[in-house]
C-alpha cells in the first residue's frame, strides 16, 4: 500500500496505541533518569551526566506528547470549527525542543567541560550496573513503540520503515526515534566509561558525552522538521489525491474537479475541499445529492476524512467560452 494510505488510515488505528506506548516510555524514562543521575554523580562520569539530563529531556518530551495526544481530541467547537487535531503538533514540537534543549545542549556542554578541565573517575561499577538496566528497560519501551509501528504498518501492507517517515503520528515517531537514540546513547556512555577505565583519562568519557548531544541534536531536528510541516499545512500525498479525485468524478452529475485542496489535520482528520463543475442540466436537487453521494464514497474509501467541503463552480470550457464571448 502506498504512503498515502499511511498518511490517511494508518494513524486512524493508533490513537489508544499511541496514548500506552508514550505511558510506558515516560514511566520508564522518569526512573532511568534517577538511577543515572546518582551514578553520575557517585562516579564522576560526565557520559553519565549526560545520560541523566537526556532520560530527563525525555521524560518531559513524553508529558508534553501525552498532552498532546488528550488536547488534540477535544471535539470542535464555535471557537474551533475545524478542530483541535493540529494542536498535536504544536505540543510534539516543544516536546522536540526539550530534548534539544534539556538534553543536547546539556550533554555538548559537559562533554566540552570534560574535555577541557578533565575529570576524577570514581568506581564505575554502579554506572554500569544503571546502563545495564536502563539498556533492559529502554528496550522494552522501545519494543511497545517498535510493536505499534508494525502492526500499524503490517495493516496497511507496507515496510514499517516507510510507515514510521510518513506517519503523521508524531507522538509514537517521537518515542520510537528518543527510545533508539537512547539505546545508542546508553552503548556510547559505556564505551566511555570503558575507555576511561582501560586508560585512566577521562577525555574518552567526554567524547562519549558529544557524541550523546550531536544524536539528541539530530533526533530533535528531524522531529521538528516533521512536526513544522503539519503545522505549516501538509497535503495528501499524490496518489491520494488522485484517489479522491477518481471517486469525485465517479458521482453522477460531477464532469470535472476544477480545483482539489487537502490538509492532514490531525493523524486521523483529514480535510478535502474541492471546486466541482456539475452537469449543466443537473437541478438544484440533484447537486445536493451528488455532494451528499460523493461524500459518502470519499469517507468509505477514506475512513480519517473528517470534513468535505464542494464548490459548485463553472468549469474551465465555460470559462473559456465566457471568456471568448466576451
Amino acid at each position: 500500500m502506498s504512503d498515502a494510505t499511511s498518511d490517511a488510515s494508518g494513524a486512524e488505528q493508533s490513537g489508544g496505541g499511541s496514548t500506552v506506548t508514550v505511558v510506558v516510555a515516560a514511566a520508564a524514562n522518569l526512573g532511568i533518569a534517577l538511577a543515572k543521575l546518582v551514578a553520575g554523580l557517585i562516579s564522576g562520569s560526565s557520559a553519565m551526566l549526560s545520560e541523566a539530563a537526556h532520560s530527563v529531556a525525555d521524560t518531559v518530551t513524553e508529558v508534553m506528547l501525552l498532552t498532546a495526544l488528550k488536547r488534540s481530541e477535544k471535539p470542535a467547537d464555535e471557537d474551533h470549527p475545524l478542530g483541535y487535531g493540529p494542536e498535536r503538533y504544536i505540543w510534539a514540537m516543544l516536546a522536540a525542543v526539550a530534548t534539544f534543549v534539556g538534553g543536547a545542549v546539556f550533554s555538548l556542554y559537559d562533554g566540552i567541560h570534560t574535555l577541557l578541565r578533565g575529570e576524577e573517575l570514581g568506581d564505575p561499577l554502579i554506572s554500569y550496573l544503571v546502563l545495564a538496566v536502563a539498556f533492559l528497560l529502554e528496550g522494552f519501551s522501545l519494543r511497545t513503540g517498535v510493536r505499534q509501528v508494525r502492526g500499524e504498518a503490517a495493516h496497511l501492507r507496507m515496510p514499517a520503515p516507510r510507515y514510521l517517515r510518513r506517519t503523521p503520528d508524531t507522538a509514537v515517531k517521537a518515542v520510537v526515534m528518543e527510545d533508539s537514540a537512547a539505546l545508542a546513547g546508553l552503548l556510547l556512555a559505556a564505551g566511555g566509561l570503558l575507555g576511561g577505565q582501560l586508560s585512566g583519562s577521562g577525555v574518552w568519557d567526554g567524547i562519549a558525552s558529544i557524541l550523546i548531544g550531536v544524536l539528541l541534536v539530530y533526533v530533535a531536528w528531524v522531529l521538528c522538521r516533521s512536526n513544522a510541516q503539519l503545522l505549516i499545512g501538509r497535503p495528501l500525498p499524490a496518489d491520494m489525491r488522485a484517489g479522491v479525485r477518481e471517486e469525485l468524478l465517479s458521482v453522477p452529475h460531477i464532469v470535472e474537479v476544477v480545483e482539489l485542496t487537502t490538509l492532514i489535520q490531525g493523524p486521523s482528520e483529514l480535510l478535502v475541499a474541492a471546486k466541482i463543475d456539475f452537469r449543466d442540466a443537473a437541478t438544484a436537487a440533484q447537486i445536493e445529492w451528488a455532494c451528499e453521494e460523493a461524500e459518502q464514497q470519499l469517507r468509505e474509501r477514506y475512513p480519517s476524512i473528517q470534513r468535505v467541503y464542494l464548490d459548485p463552480t463553472p468549469g474551465r470550457a465555460q470559462r473559456l467560452a465566457a471568456r471568448s464571448g466576451g
